[in-house]
């Protein structure tokens, strides 16, 4: 999943406020990099920060495929990225900008980006855009990246062909584009014969490029898709490349695959919507339906069972508009109906329909950046809306930046998830964000209880879902104090306030005498105090009363705090809401280190191993000395 998101990267304090300008003016992202980007106390900027170095986070970022801005010397951010250059067609902008902002310099991806961010970044700073490639300088028109809504056909040939126009040759224009039109390139007249010319063909009907001519295909053509549930997605995407044929058009002139909202979720649409590399939009019944005077091949039995009479072909007019047209009426396969659509001016795809909703369930890890992954920060990235407790939307920090927030407070659980599935219905990217791990006594399992028993709409249960792992609280708990799950374990909550307190008395003897390593979640609240004293008077029926007790509190954040003490000496007063108690089993161990430092461990069971050097181990075994 891409993160389109320019990052606009600075190395200093004093560059700052400058990034903090073009990222405003770009839509991107202020970040930091290296050890001279944040003052102490400098609040935390991106989901990278300091944390990583400077050639480090720039490469990351290239590979990666985000846009990237960096206010430093031309010469050093090439350096840093020269390994990686191998594809000029894939890679990312990259635009240099010196710290003044006086001079912008796009430096790769002229064509893909780069060229117009430098124009933008000029406009915000007042600095002046260095645009070196030769047809945005000579013609203000770039060959090989045309604008949103066309596709060059041949770009490979485009240096060729713009090199020839500056070396003096004319162009000739088949068809119309109002960007080539507008641009200072020489075109001849219709008729008019020159020496040497290129020719420019605006086209959707499929052909081979002749010599010296680059085809432009005008994204005018939608293709409507109907079919049955579960069908086969190479049976859709055989039919959809023979309805293309057939109509003798460019794949590259498609712009969407559209089709009837309750098919959302047909993997059928959206596998034909990726293998054409193009966006699924879905539209209502009702819409669908106000196409009826416009088909070719209405039905009373699909309207009596979808409330439209015709899926196909009505969601093909439907993505083309009024001025549209059928360009080939439906076709059918043994589960699949297809039909074109044809615009007589590109469709922009974002603004028909709706797209299917997806809700990125995600979990933030205990609370510190550093560990939260990538993948999260890219989901989060990506997503429109972001919804959870306020307390998790303020840790992600600028990652939350530009999103629109849906804050709750605790206890409104089920109206936060609900609210969540509802905007991923509407056809949203939605971030559904908790603490530690979503699926750890966390929000997933709600998304999906609520898919199975809960009262949401019908676009709600259509949304895509995506859920991404965090570190949980336990994890982070154990990493901290060593390795105390190192052996069977489980998790048990002390909250009563879902689960019936008999349901939890019987979870901690058992696991009391399974001699489990147990982590408490929940362990008091400021009205639940007798809990965790009853798990302690419990587990010292079943273990020795110097078993380690690890009490970890704010993992992550300010005032975290992670202490060892054995069983006997666990205090309730001494736990609060934020911390993860881990009680280890019979066999958990503490060790100290020479600087100090104490570790709880619980083994493995190498020692039981025949030939081990650990001291104890195997009967018979000799410890290596």
């Amino acid at each position: 999943m891409p993160n389109d998101r320019p990052a606009v990267i600075h190395l200093t304090e004093v560059a700052r406020p400058l990034a903090e300008r073009i990222a405003a003016a770009i839509s991107g992202q202020a970040i930091g990099l290296g050890t001279r980007a944040g003052a102490p106390g400098a609040p935390e900027e991106s989901s990278r920060g300091a944390t990583l170095g400077v050639g480090e986070g720039l490469r990351q970022f290239f590979t990666e495929g985000r846009p990237i801005v960096a206010i430093m010397a031309s010469g050093a951010l090439i350096r840093i990225l020269a390994p990686l250059l191998s594809d000029k067609y894939s890679e990312p902008p990259v635009v240099a900008v010196a710290e003044d902002g006086s001079a912008v310099v796009p430096l790769i991806g002229g064509h893909h980006g780069a060229n117009d961010l430098a124009r933008q970044i000029a406009a915000a700073t007042g600095g002046l855009a260095a645009v070196t490639t030769a047809g945005d300088v000579k013609f203000g028109v770039a060959l090989d990246a045309p604008p949103a809504g066309y596709a060059l056909e041949n770009p490979s040939d485009a240096k060729a062909a713009m090199a020839a126009l500056v070396a003096g040759a004319a162009a000739r224009l088949d068809g119309s584009a109002p960007w080539l039109e507008a641009s200072a390139i020489p075109f001849v007249a219709d008729g008019a014969s020159a020496a040497e010319t290129v020719r420019l063909t605006v086209s959707v009907e499929a052909r081979t490029p002749e010599p010296s001519e680059l085809i432009y295909r005008p994204k005018t053509l939608v293709l409507g898709l109907g079919a049955e549930r579960g069908a086969p997605a190479d049976e859709a995407i055989a039919l959809a490349e023979n309805v293309l044929a057939e109509a003798g058009v460019s794949p590259i002139a498609l712009a969407a695959v559209a089709s009837l909202d309750v098919k959302a979720d047909e993997a059928a649409v959206h596998a034909v919507a990726a293998h054409f590399g193009v966006p699924a939009r879905f539209f209502s019944a009702a819409l669908l339906e106000e196409e009826a005077p416009r088909l070719e091949n209405p039905s009373d039995v699909v309207f009596a069972e979808v409330g439209c009479h015709g899926v196909a072909e009505g969601a093909a007019l439907a993505g083309v508009g009024a001025a549209g047209r059928l360009r080939l009426a439906k076709r059918k396969s043994r589960r699949v109906t297809a039909a074109l659509g044809e615009a007589p001016e590109p469709v922009d795809a974002e603004s028909i329909g709706r797209a299917r909703g997806t809700l990125f369930v995600v979990g933030i890890g205990p609370g510190s950046e550093a560990w939260r992954s990538p993948e999260v920060n890219r989901m989060v990235a990506a997503s429109t809306d972001l919804v959870g407790y306020s307390l998790y939307l303020d840790l992600l920090g600028p990652l939350a930046e530009n999103k629109t927030r849906h804050d709750f407070d605790l206890g409104k659980e089920e109206a936060r998830v609900r609210h969540a599935m509802e905007l991923s219905g509407e056809g949203r990217t939605v971030a559904l964000v908790c603490s530690g791990d979503a699926g750890i006594y966390a929000m997933a399992t709600l998304v999906f209880e609520l898919l199975d028993k809960g009262d949401v709409t019908d676009a709600a249960k259509r949304i895509e879902i995506v859920n991404s792992p965090g570190i949980s609280a336990l994890q982070g708990a154990a990493a901290r104090a060593g390795a105390p799950l190192g052996h069977d374990f489980c998790t048990i909550s002390l909250s009563d306030l879902l689960t019936p307190w008999e349901d939890i008395q019987r979870r901690v003897k058992a696991a009391a005498e399974g001699d489990f390593v147990i982590a408490f979640y929940n362990p008091v609240s400021k009205k639940r105090r007798t809990q965790l004293a009853y798990a302690r008077d419990v587990l010292l029926e079943h273990r020795p009363a110097d078993t380690p007790v690890i009490l970890a509190t704010n993992l992550g954040r300010d005032g975290e705090s992670v202490r060892i003490v054995p069983l006997e000496k666990l205090v309730v007063d001494e736990v609060d809401m934020l911390t993860v108690v881990i009680v280890g089993s019979s066999n958990t161990r503490v060790v100290a280190t020479g600087d100090g430092k104490r570790w709880a461990y619980t083994p493995r069971g190498y020692a039981r191993k025949d030939g081990t050097g650990i001291v104890g181990g195997y009967p018979g075994a000799t410890a290596l000395k």
